[in-house]
């Protein structure tokens, strides 16, 4: 098979999968719905996996387009597809965790009216993703782009009875306009300075573009190239949920489970991360813009990991871990560590879609109860859930040996050794977070599956492990939760993994990194001279001690610190902001447009207002017409005698 005929292989795959489900399901019924789906994205991901290995046995880049779209003014539109071993290694990944969670949706929706619907939104985020990944140009990535936005609002709406979830399906579409509003301005500076869409062209003319300037206020400069990555990035703050666009991204959790571990593992919230990273040519010729991107992520790694410290809902402890690890890899694209960053994208996909799945794995065993406090005691009953939780778990918070530590551990040293304007702030936010996380973490794993049963009677007499369809995506995800680490962190971050595909300084801080690497053994043995590993032993403690040894002390610290805990119960009063400052706001300035404008102006004004004149007008006017032919003479006299007057005088 030809490779190019592979590439469309593998993206439509899918969406011919979602097709069929979608218009029909009751057609093809549940069983087929599943089946066809699964191996819609089985196909794909053995597709994708023999990609990756051609690429690594060094095959060349492919960067051709399938069709052209449409030609103007010498500006071409077309759908292609550019694959090297960033774009591989993204497809396989992508395609690894969405069969994983097809697998699992298998059980864990089999009750649900919506099952073969839900199977074709599935299908066709996976195909979403994959045409975002696969572009090499801007039009291609932008379709993507808004694909995966579409879908993941029908998802995260997929329970439509439900208010709140019509509520987080739209809170997550408008705040994702936002970011994409500059995003797509940030592509329109792209074609209007450098006079292309393709990716290849645009990194060619960066030079062309470097020595102009923007007036985005009056006298006030900006450098182009800096207007170009800070309007894209902030399309990756909304789809990577950043601060302040993050508050999409725990809402979302009012979808069903496997849609949140496909959502915060492997595609819609790794969207923003894989474009930097293919844009790193653009960045890494604008340091402003990076040190914007630092800050941002290091203040969401931190302040949105100390918010699941006070959160009770199973999946949105593990959703606001998402958030604080998403700026993990953010710190890292801005400390000019794309390799790093993409890195932890790849572990974080396995142990992130793992602790997902463990959780909605809890949720089936406890009758869809999600809130910790009436949990407890959960390991005996569910062994297998348990395990492959604490492998997810201690992959989070980096402990050595495991994926994520190989991953963390790097970033933290990276940014440690980047001379970045901001680094100094991100490396103690990157660091303090070590421990939030690894607090959080056990803070779930013990409320959940140790000390006390809290919950009824009624459950606890149910409780049982959860079906093999459901324990056998979490095993495979623990597998290279623990393993993938050893396997790539040589090459991925100092062996030239990417070739090119990723702009890296000659003098970065992963070339500074890769002087000292001596090997993964060495990098686990290095660990013990880390505080990151010290302080994620120290939040193990801590929460061993709060919530086992201790239970009831947390309450009392809430109270003690009511200011505190209040800030954070309430998100940082971001949501409250939105929705009683802006979005208020935003509706009272349309209220006041629609009263003063519309139907004062517009209506009573112009359209009523012209229509009352010519009616009062005409109420005074047909006074003249009296009927009588005297009347009238008179009138043509003084008219006549006004006319030859004002010739006169003109004369």
């Amino acid at each position: 098979m030809a490779f190019g005929d592979l590439c469309l292989l593998i993206v439509l795959a899918p969406l011919a999968a979602a097709v069929v489900a979608g218009l029909g399901g009751r057609f093809i019924g549940r069983a087929g719905a599943h089946w066809l789906c699964t191996a819609g994205v089985a196909v794909s991901f053995a597709g994708s996996a023999w990609v990756l290995k051609l690429m690594l046995d060094g095959a060349p880049v492919y960067n051709e387009g399938v069709y052209t779209w449409g030609v103007s003014d010498g500006l071409h539109m077309e759908v292609g597809f550019l694959v090297d071993r960033l774009s591989a290694l993204m497809m396989t990944v992508v395609t690894f965790v969405s069969l994983a969670v097809h697998v699992y949706t298998i059980g864990y929706m089999k009750d649900d009216p919506g099952y073969q619907r839900f199977f074709a939104y599935i299908s066709l985020f996976t195909f979403s993703m994959l045409m975002l990944v696969m572009s090499n140009n801007f039009l291609q990535l932008f379709f993507g782009w808004e694909a995966v936005g579409l879908v993941s609002y029908l998802l995260i709406g997929f329970w439509y009875k439900r208010p709140t979830a019509i509520f987080a399906n739209l809170k997550a579409f408008v705040v994702n306009r936002i970011g994409d509003f500059g995003f797509i301005v940030g592509i329109a500076v792209i074609v209007a300075y450098m006079g292309s869409l393709d990716y290849a062209e645009v990194f060619a003319r960066i030079p062309n573009a470097i020595g102009h300037d923007l007036y985005l206020t009056p006298g006030e400069p900006s450098k182009v190239i800096t207007v170009i990555c800070v309007a894209l990035f902030l399309g990756a703050m909304g789809k990577s949920a950043q601060v302040p666009l993050h508050v999409w991204l725990p809402d979302s959790m009012e979808g069903p489970t496997p849609i949140s571990a496909l959502i915060h593992a492997a595609t819609m919230v790794t969207a923003g991360i894989f474009m930097v990273a293919r844009m790193s040519p653009l960045f890494e010729m604008s340091p402003d813009a990076l040190h914007f991107v630092i800050v941002i992520g290091a203040t969401t790694a931190l302040f949105m990991g100390l918010l699941g410290l006070v959160n009770n809902d199973i999946k949105r402890v593990v959703a606001y871990s998402t958030l604080s690890q998403l700026g993990y890899m953010t710190a890292a694209l801005g400390a000019g560590a794309y390799g790093a960053g993409i890195f932890h994208l790849t572990t974080h996909a396995f142990f992130k879609a793992l602790l997902f799945l463990a959780a909605g794995s809890v949720i089936i065993a406890m009758h869809h109860e999600q809130d910790m406090r009436r949990m407890g005691g959960l390991r005996k009953y569910l062994p297998v859930t348990y395990w492959t939780c604490l492998v997810g778990s201690l992959a989070l918070i980096g402990f050595p040996g495991l994926s994520g530590f190989f991953s963390k551990d790097a970033i933290i040293e990276a940014v440690h050794l980047s001379g970045r304007e901001g680094a100094g702030y991100a490396y103690w936010c990157l660091l303090i977070g070590v421990f939030v996380t690894a607090l959080y973490s056990f803070r779930l794993l013990f409320m959940t599956f140790h000390g006390r049963e809290r919950m009824d009677e009624h459950t606890r007499e149910h409780l049982h492990e959860s079906p093999w369809v459901v324990t056998l995506p979490l095993i495979a995800l623990a597998i290279p939760s623990v393993a993938i680490g050893w396997l790539t962190v040589g090459p991925v971050l100092f062996g030239g993994f990417f070739d090119g595909a990723i702009a890296h300084a000659p003098d970065g801080p992963l070339a500074r990194l890769g002087e000292e690497w001596h090997g993964p053994a060495a990098f686990v043995l290095h660990a013990a001279s880390s505080p990151a590993l010290w302080l994620a032993l120290a939040g193990i403690v801590t929460a061993w001690y709060l919530y086992l040894k201790r239970p009831e002390l947390p309450d009392r610290i809430a109270a003690r610190f009511g200011r505190l805990y209040r800030l954070l119960v309430n998100k940082y009063y971001f949501d409250w902001f939105y929705e009683n400052v802006v979005a208020s706001g935003i509706r009272g300035f349309g209220t006041g447009l629609w009263r003063r404008g519309d139907e004062t102006a517009i209506d009573g004004w112009l359209v009523n207002g012209t229509a009352r004149a010519v009616g009062a007008l005409a109420a005074v006017v047909r006074h003249v017409q009296t009927g009588y032919l005297y009347h009238y003479a008179f009138a043509m006299i003084i008219g006549l005698s006004l006319l030859l007057g004002w010739l006169l005088l003109r004369s």
